[in-house]
């Protein structure tokens, strides 16, 4: 089990989320299990930006699911809510990660959620692999411990 202290290092990732209605319960809060999308979108977001989109990794026949996840709710957020998610990427090996990630208010930069997931590399049979090396290079830039 990864720790559960969750710090994010650089370089981190901002983007911006505005709440929809179909993310919120009958209590008019955003439904937990739906800060996971959040971190799904952020994390889609940061690959793309700093090192490849997922896309070209799985068309490379590599895929990196999610083997754990933590998530601490702090505050709700509510319908129409305009959420700063900020990410950091720890590398744990050749073959796992760690995204971290703080889900603020941006009207006011309340922490709300934090949270984080770890991934590891998988080929399309479902067997643990090593991504190539053009791609280990970029998340070892944007990592913050080097295993190369």
């Amino acid at each position: 089990m990864a720790s559960l202290k969750i710090t994010l290092t650089e370089p981190i990732h901002i983007c911006s989320y505005r709440v929809l209605y179909g993310d919120t319960d009958a209590g008019g809060v955003v439904y937990n299990a739906n800060y996971l999308r959040f971190f799904e979108y952020a994390r889609s977001e940061f690959m793309r930006d700093y090192v490849f989109s997922y896309k070209e990794i799985e068309d490379a026949g590599f895929v990196l699911p999610v083997v754990e996840s933590y998530v601490r709710y702090k505050a709700p957020a509510r319908y129409d809510d305009q959420l700063i998610i900020k990410t950091s990427m720890q590398q744990d090996s050749s073959i796992s990660w760690r995204f971290n990630h703080n889900v603020l208010l941006a009207t006011n930069g309340k922490l709300l959620v934090k949270g984080f997931t770890v991934h590891v590399c998988i080929d399309k049979t479902g067997k643990l692999a090593k991504l190539p090396l053009k791609y280990l290079i970029k998340i070892q830039e944007v990592s913050s411990v080097p295993v190369l």
